[in-house]
Formats: C-alpha cells, structure tokens, sequence
C-alpha cells in the first residue's frame, strides 16, 4: 500500500492510526530498519496506546523473518526504553507512542545503545527513503523472540539516584492521565513514606477524562481542584509516556519547566559543586541566574531531546531541563525521566521547610508568555523577516530559531519540528511590557498569514 511519508518526522515516526499508520505501514517500515542497520537484535517496548499491540506485532513478524533476534520488554514507559539501551547490548531499541498526542494516533521512536537516538540526520530519513525498495528476503534461520521484564532493574536505577531516607511523609495528587505514568508511579512509590492520591492510574489508550498533554491547561483541572481539597504539598502530571513531568504547586498553580530547572538546578549544585547544567533556548532568565549563584556552569542548548542527549555526552553535563518539561540527568544514561524528577522535587520539599508555592515564588520573577503556537503557510519566511527585523536588539541569536534580546525583555521564534506551526515564547520584565510585546508579536504573525492554534 501506499505510505502517506509525512510520518517520518525529525526524531520518530508518528501518525494518526489506522490511516496514516497501521500494520501494513509498519511491515514496511520494518523491512526499512533491517536495511538500513542491519541489526542482529532489537528490543521493543510499547505504552498503553490503541494499536499498540499491531504495529508491535507487525514489527516483530518481521524482525523475526529477517532473522533478528526480539527482546520484548512489553508494555512501558518510555524512559524505561532509554534503560534499556543504557543497561543492554541490543542493537537497536524502539518504543511504540505518540506521546502527548490524542488518542487516534500512534508512533514510534528508536535509538541505539547508549542510548543514542536516531533522528532525520542519523537514520530516520534514510528508513523514509528505503521503504520504497520493497520487503527483504526471509532468511532461512528466523530469529528468535524473547521476553523480558525490566521493572526491577529500572526500579532499582532510579532508587539508585535519590536518598530514600531523605523523604518526609507528603502528600502529593499525581493525574496518570490513563497513561504510563499511573502504573510507573505505583510501582515506584512503593515503601516510600508519601500519600499519593492517585487520579487517572487506569490504563487507556482511548484517554477518556483528557489528552495527556499537560501543557493544555483545562486538562489540569481535576488536579488542580484535587490538590486544594486534598491540602496535598503539590501535584505531579505525566503526558501519556511518562516521560515528561510537570508540577502543580500547593495552591494549584502550575510551574512551568524553566521554573522547575531553575528548582532542580540550585538542589543539584548543593551536593554537585561547579557541575556543568545545560538548558533549553527558550527557558527564561532565571535558569543561568540560579546556576551562577549557586556556583554552577550553564550552556544555552538547541531544543529537543536527540540535541540534548548529545551536548550531555559531548560535555558531561550534570543535567538538563527543558521548558517542555522533559529533564535529563547524567547519571541516567544521559536520558530524561519523568519519575526521577519527581522524586528529586519531593526530596527537595522533604528537606525544606518552604512550601512549593513560596520556593516558586523566590524565583518566579520573570513574567512569561508561555508557548504560543501559529499554524502558518510559509514558515521560513516569517523566520526571516524577524531577522531582519528589530534592527535595535542588543543582541540576536540563532542557536534555535531566531532569539531576540532588549533590555527588558526577550522572545524566541522557532519552527515546529512536526507540523506546519511557529512557537513563540516572550519574556519580560514586567506584566506590561509582557502584554505589550507579546500582542506586538502576535500581530506580526498574523499579519504574515498566521492562526494562533
């Protein structure tokens, strides 16, 4: 059958199911991979998502057929694929999600052992234009398949990398969002001294109390009512992998990512000194100001979590935070994991005797826009005319998109990796000027033929 291409995208595959992607397209896109790296042995991993299992299912088929031997590790969150790749000597390792989209679609993401992540540049492109060359011969010896279970182990990782006895009795509202997050957090939390009050722990695929996209602010709702009512110390929300983590502080306010980097940041620096922290180009001010007071060192990365595994290795950065909410530690293979920075922010409230909302307010001190998206026809030429444009900046740079910088405030224009959008993100000083740039801002683009989405 014909394959709509546009599912390759520049760090995995993700389409809506059965349409764009269903078993067919992914015997295809199967017979691609084995061309492409030839590998002896895959591991594959899954979330509770619709059309998991069949895309799992065709992958395995014809893995097997090519003679590759398959490591299932079964139904997961995705940092458990980073584990896996971390901890063992497959050749590739793939996790079937789409992450924090709706419920009709479906996807997949591969790295390498390592975990090293195979993006447009390394891979995904090549797969994209192999498909066409048509299916492999099966080998007279098919491989076989293996099922494994990581749980221990990666629970074991994690516990690993925190001081259990650290941990004062709180109480936290976690929303699983009928993702991986619900079952994560019950297998970890265990024999810890928190009262979780748990919301959505139930796996389903179809999502039916909301998307797991926490950055959609109704869909924070429940937790944020839940936290009150509950007079918990904060909440905790997952997209639908688990990877990434979000926190609602006590008062139902919810922290955004350069907030909690900036959070993560002072408390790593206290216990690893004049340490390397990296983050993401949109994540505002404060970030670099809390690394330097705390005698750390920071570097101003590109977004995006292949580009962050990689300036981790290349300078053997502690951490990493993005404002999207995925952080990265060192000692986790270089890989991000939602669970871990939760109980990194517990064990910070648990030896603090500050609330959430009073240690956020400390360092909230810059008011932000947050990620405003524009669909729009002709993203390169809206890039361009910000370059030319704002001729009085003190300074531009274009380490992702195009970041502008005056003295009160500062904003960053970038394409979506995925779709047709522009995503701004403004800065500023103060409220006004914050409400003043940003609806200039806002004016520009749509007068260059953008929609706010």
């Amino acid at each position: 059958m014909d394959m709509d291409l546009s599912i390759f995208k520049d760090y995995d595959v993700r389409g809506v199911c059965p349409t764009q992607l269903n078993s067919d397209v992914a015997i295809q896109i199967a017979h691609a991979i084995v061309r492409k790296f030839q590998p002896k042995s895959i591991s594959i991993c899954r979330d509770m998502r619709l059309y998991g299992k069949e895309i799992r299912d065709a992958f395995v088929d014809v893995f097997l057929s090519l003679g590759v031997d398959v490591y299932d590790a079964g139904i997961v969150g995705t940092e458990m694929q980073y584990f896996i790749a971390g901890t063992r000597d497959y050749d590739l390792v793939i996790m079937i999600s789409a992450s924090h989209n709706p419920p009709e679609y479906n996807g997949f993401k591969m790295v390498k052992k390592g975990p090293i992540a195979i993006t447009s540049d390394s891979g995904m492109n090549d797969i994209r234009d192999l498909v066409k060359e048509g299916p492999l011969p099966a080998v007279n010896k098919p491989g076989t398949l293996f099922e494994i279970d990581v749980w221990k182990e990666w629970k074991e990782k994690i516990l690993s990398l925190v001081d259990t006895s650290l941990f004062a009795p709180l109480k936290v509202v976690v929303d699983g969002g009928n993702g991986m997050a619900g079952t994560i957090v019950s297998t970890l939390f265990k024999d810890l001294p928190f009262t979780v009050v748990p919301l959505f722990f139930e796996q389903d695929g179809t999502f039916p109390n909301h998307t797991p996209n926490p950055l959609i602010e109704k869909n924070n709702e429940t937790l944020q009512k839940t936290i009150i009512t509950e007079k918990a110390a904060l909440g905790l929300t997952f997209d639908g992998d688990a990877d990434r983590m979000f926190l609602v502080d006590d008062t139902g306010r919810f922290v955004s990512g350069t907030i909690t980097t900036a959070l993560l940041s002072e408390y790593l620096l206290k216990t690893h000194p004049g340490e390397l922290i990296l983050y993401n180009a949109i994540c505002g001010r404060i970030v670099p100001q809390i690394i330097d007071k705390f005698g750390g060192k920071s570097k101003r990365v590109r977004v995006g979590h292949s580009y962050i595994k990689t300036y981790m290795r290349e300078t053997n950065a502690l951490f990493a935070g993005e404002h999207s909410g995925h952080y990265y530690y060192r000692d986790f293979y270089q890989a991000e994991s939602g669970v871990l920075t939760a109980l990194l922010v517990l064990s910070l409230l648990s030896q603090s005797s500050k609330s959430l909302s009073t240690l956020v307010d400390e360092i909230n001190v810059y008011p932000a826009s947050g990620e405003i998206n524009f669909t729009v026809n002709d993203i390169p030429a809206i890039v361009e005319k910000i370059k030319s444009g704002y001729m009085d900046a003190a300074s531009k740079d274009e380490i992702d998109g195009i970041s502008v910088w005056y003295p009160s405030y500062w904003f960053n224009v970038r394409a979506s990796k995925t779709e047709p959008v522009i995503r701004l993100n403004v800065e500023a000083d103060s409220k006004d000027i914050l409400e003043t740039k940003t609806n200039e801002l806002t004016e520009f683009i749509k007068s260059m033929g953008g929609t706010v989405k």
